[in-house]
Protein backbone atom coordinates (compact mmCIF):
# COMPACT_ATOMS: atom_id res chain seq x y z
CA UNK A 1 0.00 0.00 0.00
CA UNK A 2 1.62 3.38 -1.05
CA UNK A 3 0.49 6.60 1.18
CA UNK A 4 1.99 10.23 0.53
CA UNK A 5 0.63 11.91 3.78
CA UNK A 6 2.07 15.45 4.44
CA UNK A 7 2.08 15.09 7.92
CA UNK A 8 3.96 11.84 7.88
CA UNK A 9 7.37 13.56 6.97
CA UNK A 10 10.63 14.02 8.92
CA UNK A 11 10.07 11.23 11.36
CA UNK A 12 12.28 12.85 14.14
CA UNK A 13 10.61 15.96 14.69
CA UNK A 14 8.25 15.23 17.75
CA UNK A 15 5.90 18.13 16.98
CA UNK A 16 4.49 16.10 14.02
CA UNK A 17 3.84 13.20 16.24
CA UNK A 18 0.10 12.88 16.07
CA UNK A 19 -2.39 14.50 19.10
CA UNK A 20 -5.36 12.75 17.77
CA UNK A 21 -5.77 10.07 14.55
CA UNK A 22 -8.90 8.20 13.38
CA UNK A 23 -8.60 5.62 10.24
CA UNK A 24 -11.66 4.32 9.10
CA UNK A 25 -12.17 1.84 6.44
CA UNK A 26 -15.24 2.10 3.92
CA UNK A 27 -16.83 0.18 1.75
CA UNK A 28 -17.82 1.53 -1.68
CA UNK A 29 -18.03 1.17 -5.58
CA UNK A 30 -15.93 3.41 -8.35
CA UNK A 31 -16.22 3.10 -11.91
CA UNK A 32 -13.18 1.90 -13.80
CA UNK A 33 -14.30 2.99 -17.34
CA UNK A 34 -15.65 6.08 -18.92
CA UNK A 35 -17.63 4.66 -21.10
CA UNK A 36 -21.82 4.03 -20.37
CA UNK A 37 -21.42 0.61 -19.29
CA UNK A 38 -20.46 1.94 -15.81
CA UNK A 39 -18.10 -0.76 -14.80
CA UNK A 40 -18.00 -0.70 -11.10
CA UNK A 41 -15.20 -2.15 -9.22
CA UNK A 42 -15.66 -2.92 -5.22
CA UNK A 43 -12.97 -0.40 -3.36
CA UNK A 44 -11.91 -0.38 0.00
CA UNK A 45 -11.33 3.13 1.04
CA UNK A 46 -9.10 4.08 3.88
CA UNK A 47 -9.63 7.80 5.50
CA UNK A 48 -7.36 8.80 7.73
CA UNK A 49 -7.58 12.13 9.77
CA UNK A 50 -4.59 13.57 11.50
CA UNK A 51 -3.59 16.77 13.66
CA UNK A 52 0.00 17.32 14.69
CA UNK A 53 1.18 20.65 16.26
CA UNK A 54 1.95 22.00 12.88
CA UNK A 55 -0.61 20.15 10.76
CA UNK A 56 -4.16 18.73 9.79
CA UNK A 57 -4.73 16.65 7.00
CA UNK A 58 -6.93 14.08 5.29
CA UNK A 59 -5.30 11.06 3.53
CA UNK A 60 -7.36 9.16 1.02
CA UNK A 61 -6.28 5.48 -0.06
CA UNK A 62 -8.57 3.33 -2.58
CA UNK A 63 -7.80 -0.28 -2.64
CA UNK A 64 -6.51 -1.89 -4.62
CA UNK A 65 -4.01 0.68 -5.33
CA UNK A 66 -6.11 2.61 -7.39
CA UNK A 67 -5.37 6.11 -5.79
CA UNK A 68 -3.49 7.66 -2.95
CA UNK A 69 -3.96 11.99 -2.40
CA UNK A 70 -3.45 13.79 1.02
CA UNK A 71 -5.46 17.38 1.46
CA UNK A 72 -4.85 19.87 4.02
CA UNK A 73 -7.55 20.98 6.33
CA UNK A 74 -5.78 24.11 7.15
CA UNK A 75 -3.54 26.13 5.22
CA UNK A 76 0.24 27.29 6.45
CA UNK A 77 -1.09 29.83 9.02
CA UNK A 78 1.28 32.55 6.71
CA UNK A 79 -0.79 32.10 4.04
CA UNK A 80 -2.59 35.34 2.54
CA UNK A 81 -5.70 33.31 1.61
CA UNK A 82 -7.66 30.64 3.00
CA UNK A 83 -9.40 28.51 0.72
CA UNK A 84 -13.06 28.04 1.40
CA UNK A 85 -13.54 24.70 -0.87
CA UNK A 86 -11.39 22.91 -3.20
CA UNK A 87 -10.98 19.82 -5.78
CA UNK A 88 -8.90 17.49 -7.38
CA UNK A 89 -8.62 15.03 -10.19
CA UNK A 90 -6.86 12.03 -9.84
CA UNK A 91 -6.41 9.20 -12.41
CA UNK A 92 -6.88 5.59 -11.21
CA UNK A 93 -4.27 2.64 -11.53
CA UNK A 94 -6.19 0.75 -13.57
CA UNK A 95 -5.77 -1.65 -17.23
CA UNK A 96 -7.69 1.36 -18.45
CA UNK A 97 -5.68 3.73 -17.59
CA UNK A 98 -2.23 2.08 -18.59
CA UNK A 99 -3.63 1.51 -22.09
CA UNK A 100 -4.54 4.93 -22.29
CA UNK A 101 -7.94 5.03 -21.80
CA UNK A 102 -7.76 7.30 -18.72
CA UNK A 103 -10.18 6.35 -16.14
CA UNK A 104 -10.46 9.58 -13.49
CA UNK A 105 -12.43 10.40 -10.21
CA UNK A 106 -12.42 13.84 -8.85
CA UNK A 107 -12.82 14.75 -5.20
CA UNK A 108 -14.11 17.78 -3.71
CA UNK A 109 -14.55 18.96 -0.19
CA UNK A 110 -15.13 22.19 1.56
CA UNK A 111 -13.49 22.03 5.43
CA UNK A 112 -14.10 26.26 5.60
CA UNK A 113 -16.60 26.25 8.26
CA UNK A 114 -16.00 22.03 10.01
CA UNK A 115 -16.21 22.20 13.52
CA UNK A 116 -14.56 19.63 15.87
CA UNK A 117 -14.95 18.13 19.24
CA UNK A 118 -11.52 19.10 21.19
CA UNK A 119 -8.38 17.35 20.25
CA UNK A 120 -10.13 15.30 17.72
CA UNK A 121 -8.61 15.22 14.06
CA UNK A 122 -12.26 14.24 12.90
CA UNK A 123 -14.75 17.01 12.06
CA UNK A 124 -18.51 16.69 13.75
CA UNK A 125 -20.54 18.81 11.31
CA UNK A 126 -19.93 22.14 9.11
CA UNK A 127 -18.02 20.04 5.98
CA UNK A 128 -18.34 17.27 2.95
CA UNK A 129 -16.27 15.43 1.13
CA UNK A 130 -17.39 13.85 -1.65
CA UNK A 131 -15.60 11.62 -4.57
CA UNK A 132 -17.28 11.76 -8.11
CA UNK A 133 -16.66 9.01 -10.56
CA UNK A 134 -18.31 8.62 -14.09
CA UNK A 135 -20.38 11.45 -13.46
CA UNK A 136 -22.22 9.83 -9.97
CA UNK A 137 -21.45 10.99 -6.70
CA UNK A 138 -19.88 7.11 -5.29
CA UNK A 139 -18.52 8.34 -1.98
CA UNK A 140 -19.88 11.27 0.34
CA UNK A 141 -19.50 12.28 3.67
CA UNK A 142 -20.85 15.18 6.14
CA UNK A 143 -24.11 17.00 6.81
CA UNK A 144 -23.28 19.67 3.62
CA UNK A 145 -24.95 17.49 1.37
CA UNK A 146 -26.85 20.22 -0.86
CA UNK A 147 -23.47 21.73 -0.86
CA UNK A 148 -21.60 18.77 -2.09
CA UNK A 149 -24.11 17.99 -4.49
CA UNK A 150 -24.37 21.62 -6.27
CA UNK A 151 -20.32 22.28 -6.28
CA UNK A 152 -19.68 18.51 -7.47
CA UNK A 153 -21.36 19.69 -10.48
CA UNK A 154 -25.37 18.77 -9.96
CA UNK A 155 -26.41 20.06 -13.36
CA UNK A 156 -24.20 17.39 -15.16
CA UNK A 157 -24.97 14.92 -12.93
CA UNK A 158 -27.69 12.41 -13.08
CA UNK A 159 -30.30 13.69 -10.88
CA UNK A 160 -32.18 9.80 -10.36
CA UNK A 161 -28.48 8.65 -9.27
CA UNK A 162 -28.05 12.03 -6.87
CA UNK A 163 -31.71 11.17 -5.17
CA UNK A 164 -29.48 7.73 -4.99
CA UNK A 165 -26.70 8.43 -3.52
CA UNK A 166 -25.51 5.27 -1.84
CA UNK A 167 -24.32 5.15 1.55
CA UNK A 168 -20.58 4.30 2.26
CA UNK A 169 -20.53 1.12 4.72
CA UNK A 170 -17.83 1.78 7.51
CA UNK A 171 -16.60 -1.29 8.46
CA UNK A 172 -13.72 -0.52 10.96
CA UNK A 173 -12.47 2.32 12.92
CA UNK A 174 -9.09 2.81 14.25
CA UNK A 175 -8.23 5.78 16.85
CA UNK A 176 -5.20 6.66 19.00
CA UNK A 177 -6.68 8.75 22.46
CA UNK A 178 -4.40 10.48 24.36
CA UNK A 179 -4.95 11.46 28.40
CA UNK A 180 -3.76 10.34 31.80
CA UNK A 181 -6.79 8.16 33.26
CA UNK A 182 -9.84 8.95 31.06
CA UNK A 183 -10.27 8.77 27.47
CA UNK A 184 -12.93 9.80 25.33
CA UNK A 185 -14.35 9.43 21.80
CA UNK A 186 -17.26 10.02 19.53
CA UNK A 187 -18.18 7.43 16.84
CA UNK A 188 -20.45 6.34 14.66
CA UNK A 189 -21.64 2.85 16.28
CA UNK A 190 -24.66 1.01 15.36
CA UNK A 191 -26.35 3.63 13.45
CA UNK A 192 -26.07 6.30 16.00
CA UNK A 193 -23.40 8.53 17.26
CA UNK A 194 -21.89 7.43 20.50
CA UNK A 195 -19.84 8.86 23.14
CA UNK A 196 -17.16 6.24 24.66
CA UNK A 197 -15.19 6.48 27.76
CA UNK A 198 -12.64 4.66 29.33
CA UNK A 199 -11.26 5.18 32.76
CA UNK A 200 -8.54 3.24 34.03
CA UNK A 201 -7.38 3.79 38.03
CA UNK A 202 -7.28 2.41 41.21
CA UNK A 203 -6.81 -1.11 39.89
CA UNK A 204 -10.22 -0.88 38.20
CA UNK A 205 -11.19 -0.55 34.32
CA UNK A 206 -14.45 1.11 33.88
CA UNK A 207 -16.27 1.37 30.41
CA UNK A 208 -19.12 4.32 29.85
CA UNK A 209 -21.14 4.15 26.66
CA UNK A 210 -23.29 7.62 26.33
CA UNK A 211 -22.40 8.56 29.78
CA UNK A 212 -23.93 5.19 31.44
CA UNK A 213 -21.41 2.66 32.94
CA UNK A 214 -21.35 -0.26 30.83
CA UNK A 215 -18.87 -2.58 32.39
CA UNK A 216 -16.57 -2.70 35.35
CA UNK A 217 -13.23 -4.67 35.53
CA UNK A 218 -11.80 -5.19 39.18
CA UNK A 219 -8.48 -6.60 40.09
CA UNK A 220 -6.85 -5.28 36.75
CA UNK A 221 -3.20 -6.56 37.96
CA UNK A 222 -4.67 -10.20 37.12
CA UNK A 223 -7.10 -9.00 34.64
CA UNK A 224 -5.40 -6.74 32.23
CA UNK A 225 -6.35 -9.08 29.81
CA UNK A 226 -9.59 -10.09 28.66
CA UNK A 227 -13.20 -9.97 27.00
CA UNK A 228 -16.13 -9.10 28.01
CA UNK A 229 -19.82 -8.23 26.20
CA UNK A 230 -21.60 -5.65 26.61
CA UNK A 231 -25.14 -3.92 25.57
CA UNK A 232 -25.03 -1.02 23.06
CA UNK A 233 -28.59 0.45 21.98
CA UNK A 234 -30.01 -3.14 22.84
CA UNK A 235 -27.29 -5.16 20.41
CA UNK A 236 -24.80 -7.55 22.07
CA UNK A 237 -21.35 -6.48 21.74
CA UNK A 238 -18.19 -8.21 22.89
CA UNK A 239 -15.58 -5.93 24.31
CA UNK A 240 -11.54 -6.73 24.33
CA UNK A 241 -9.22 -4.95 26.05
CA UNK A 242 -5.61 -5.11 26.76
CA UNK A 243 -3.75 -3.16 29.68
CA UNK A 244 -0.22 -4.85 30.11
CA UNK A 245 1.67 -1.86 29.33
CA UNK A 246 0.20 -0.06 32.19
CA UNK A 247 0.36 -2.46 34.90
CA UNK A 248 3.44 -3.31 34.35
CA UNK A 249 5.10 0.02 34.56
CA UNK A 250 5.05 1.02 31.23
CA UNK A 251 5.12 5.44 31.57
CA UNK A 252 4.12 5.86 28.35
CA UNK A 253 2.51 3.19 26.86
CA UNK A 254 -0.81 2.27 25.60
CA UNK A 255 -4.27 0.42 26.38
CA UNK A 256 -5.88 -1.58 23.64
CA UNK A 257 -9.26 -1.88 23.50
CA UNK A 258 -11.67 -3.46 20.73
CA UNK A 259 -15.62 -3.24 20.63
CA UNK A 260 -16.54 -5.66 18.17
CA UNK A 261 -20.33 -6.04 16.57
CA UNK A 262 -20.55 -9.34 13.83
CA UNK A 263 -17.50 -11.18 12.43
CA UNK A 264 -15.70 -7.77 13.01
CA UNK A 265 -14.28 -5.52 9.98
CA UNK A 266 -10.99 -5.37 8.00
CA UNK A 267 -7.27 -3.31 9.34
CA UNK A 268 -5.78 -0.52 7.30
CA UNK A 269 -2.24 -0.83 6.88
CA UNK A 270 -0.06 1.21 9.67
CA UNK A 271 1.84 3.81 8.04
CA UNK A 272 3.55 7.56 8.18
CA UNK A 273 2.66 9.11 11.79
CA UNK A 274 0.94 5.96 13.13
CA UNK A 275 3.16 3.49 12.45
CA UNK A 276 6.28 5.61 14.24
CA UNK A 277 4.03 6.31 17.27
CA UNK A 278 3.70 2.40 17.79
CA UNK A 279 7.83 1.90 17.00
CA UNK A 280 8.11 5.29 19.40
CA UNK A 281 6.27 3.03 22.16
CA UNK A 282 8.09 -0.05 21.17
CA UNK A 283 11.56 1.12 21.77
CA UNK A 284 10.52 3.26 25.21
CA UNK A 285 8.64 0.15 26.57
CA UNK A 286 11.17 -2.45 25.62
CA UNK A 287 10.08 -5.90 24.80
CA UNK A 288 6.96 -5.70 27.02
CA UNK A 289 5.74 -3.41 24.29
CA UNK A 290 6.53 -5.09 21.89
CA UNK A 291 4.57 -8.14 22.70
CA UNK A 292 1.67 -6.64 22.82
CA UNK A 293 2.25 -3.96 19.90
CA UNK A 294 0.69 -5.20 16.63
CA UNK A 295 2.99 -5.07 13.50
CA UNK A 296 2.09 -2.86 10.26
CA UNK A 297 -1.11 -4.44 8.66
CA UNK A 298 -2.18 -4.56 5.14
CA UNK A 299 -5.66 -4.24 4.20
CA UNK A 300 -7.78 -7.20 3.10
CA UNK A 301 -4.73 -9.38 4.70
CA UNK A 302 -3.95 -8.31 7.30
CA UNK A 303 -1.56 -10.23 10.18
CA UNK A 304 -2.30 -8.55 13.52
CA UNK A 305 -0.38 -10.25 16.44
CA UNK A 306 -1.81 -8.43 19.08
CA UNK A 307 -4.01 -10.68 21.56
CA UNK A 308 -6.96 -8.64 21.83
CA UNK A 309 -6.89 -9.13 18.09
CA UNK A 310 -6.61 -12.81 17.67
CA UNK A 311 -9.46 -13.03 21.07
CA UNK A 312 -12.02 -11.25 18.91
CA UNK A 313 -11.67 -13.69 15.92
CA UNK A 314 -11.92 -16.85 18.14
CA UNK A 315 -14.51 -15.86 20.12
CA UNK A 316 -16.58 -14.60 17.04
CA UNK A 317 -15.91 -18.11 15.39
CA UNK A 318 -16.71 -20.07 18.71
CA UNK A 319 -19.01 -17.44 20.56
CA UNK A 320 -16.72 -18.51 23.95
CA UNK A 321 -14.88 -16.28 26.41
CA UNK A 322 -10.83 -16.05 26.11
CA UNK A 323 -8.10 -16.31 28.94
CA UNK A 324 -5.16 -14.21 29.50
CA UNK A 325 -3.05 -16.25 27.06
CA UNK A 326 0.04 -15.36 25.10
CA UNK A 327 0.15 -12.95 21.71
CA UNK A 328 -0.44 -15.20 18.52
CA UNK A 329 -1.13 -14.34 14.94
CA UNK A 330 -5.12 -13.06 13.17
CA UNK A 331 -5.79 -13.33 10.08
CA UNK A 332 -8.88 -10.35 10.13
CA UNK A 333 -11.82 -11.48 8.03
CA UNK A 334 -14.17 -8.93 5.72
CA UNK A 335 -17.16 -11.35 5.94
CA UNK A 336 -19.20 -8.75 7.69
CA UNK A 337 -19.85 -6.77 11.15
CA UNK A 338 -18.01 -3.85 12.45
CA UNK A 339 -14.95 -3.36 14.58
CA UNK A 340 -13.82 -0.06 16.40
CA UNK A 341 -9.99 -0.29 17.64
CA UNK A 342 -8.97 2.54 20.55
CA UNK A 343 -5.42 3.14 21.00
CA UNK A 344 -5.07 4.71 24.19
CA UNK A 345 -1.98 6.74 25.13
CA UNK A 346 -0.95 7.91 28.63
CA UNK A 347 0.29 11.71 29.04
CA UNK A 348 3.23 12.33 31.22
Amino acid sequence: MTVLPSCFSNPNNTSEMPQNLVTCIYQTHLSTTTTHDDEQQLCYLTITWCKTLLSHTLTIHASPDLFTTTISLHPPSLSLFRSKSGSKSIPLNTPQTRANRASKVKLFWDFSKAQFTPNSAEPINGFYFSIVSNAQIRFLLGDMRDTAIRRSGSGKLNHKCVEHIEQPTLLSRREHVFGRKRYTTTAQFLGAKREIGIECGGGALKVKIDGSVSLVVKRLGWKFRGNERILVGGVDVEFYWDVLNWVSGGSNGHGVFVFQVGDGGVWPEMVGAEKRLMRKSSAAAGPVAAAVSPPPTALLSSSCSNSVLQWAEESSSDGGRSSCSSSTTRSCGSGGGFSLLLYAWRNN
